[in-house]
């Protein structure tokens, strides 16, 4: 293993990685300009997301680097100068590479999955609710790749938080079947490339049909 600090992937990039392993991510493009953003905003349809892509920014939603809710050319185009204003304002010097246009997605449970190489065990699969859940009561689960189904469904059905998957109080149950075929998809991935240091699907909204990706970090070996 290399001894440099591991690198980011570029967004892009790593949807792309994600993608080649059967990874859903929502639709998307790439724009270097206002007008592009538009263009593809109007090709996947309104409403979209706006993301940075830049190497100096890894956490975008801190520096001012993410516009939600665009339902409209001029919010597209009012957005895209936001977030270069902000971006330059919270970092200092940042080289912006391009503009991430996604459509929205629907709302939906959010949930987080990750991998990482651990000095002890390997590669190492995390699975948790998001938001609260994973920042403050930390109910995650953890198992070593390669999974097999019946580690992935364990994993699922292991946190604190499974009732709200299965569909507690009302709600609609979740699709726990995609659930456990991302989390074996991630496995795969990380196993068949062993360079990949860290990986990060966060958030991952959880439909009564099917899941979705919307952000992807993966961390490569220099």
């Amino acid at each position: 293993m290399s001894t440099d600090q591991p690198c980011a992937l570029l967004e892009p990039q790593a949807i792309q990685l994600v993608e080649a392993h059967g990874i859903p991510y929502v639709r998307y493009g790439v724009a270097h300009s206002s007008e592009e953003a538009v263009r593809i905003a109007e090709q996947l349809g309104y409403p979209v997301v706006l993301k940075v892509v830049s190497s100096d920014v890894l956490h975008k939603s801190d520096a001012g680097g993410v516009e939600v809710g665009l339902k409209s050319a001029p919010d597209v185009r009012q957005a895209y100068q936001r977030i270069l204003a902000a971006v330059v304002t919270h970092v200092a010097g940042a080289e912006i590479e391009s503009m991430l246009v996604c459509e929205q997605a629907p709302p939906g449970l959010e949930v987080i999955v990750g991998a990482l190489q651990d000095a002890l065990f390997g590669s190492t699969i995390m699975f948790g609710l998001g938001g609260v859940f994973t920042e403050v009561l930390r109910d995650v689960s953890f198992r070593v790749a390669p999974l097999k189904k019946q580690d992935a469904t364990e994993m699922i059905r292991e946190i604190r938080g499974f009732p709200l998957l299965a569909g507690t109080r009302g709600h609609t149950a979740c699709d726990l079947d995609a659930l456990a075929d991302l989390l074996l998809a991630v496995s795969e991935m990380v196993v068949s490339q062993p360079d990949i240091h860290e990986l990060d699907l966060n958030p991952v909204r959880v439909y009564a049909e099917g899941v979705a990706v919307l952000d992807a970090r993966v961390l490569v070996e220099r």
